[in-house]
């Protein structure tokens, strides 16, 4: 793989990671106290013009 693609790879994935984070804790912070709580959270990953679906799972715990 070329430089130019590492990189706009990991620029990507570091907007996604960044952004996402920020969207689940406003979320928790507005359903409020949430402690011993525990989420599914699922992403799923497109790709325009290949046919890919790629689909991350896992668990988010509350907060107090």
């Amino acid at each position: 793989m070329t430089e130019e693609f590492n990189m706009s790879m990991r620029k990507f994935l570091k907007q996604v990671g960044v952004t996402s984070q920020k969207a689940i804790e406003d979320a928790l912070r507005a359903a409020g106290n949430t402690e011993g709580q525990t989420f599914e959270a699922k992403m799923v990953l497109t790709l325009d013009g290949v046919d890919m679906e790629h689909v991350v799972t896992g668990t988010i715990k509350g907060h107090n």
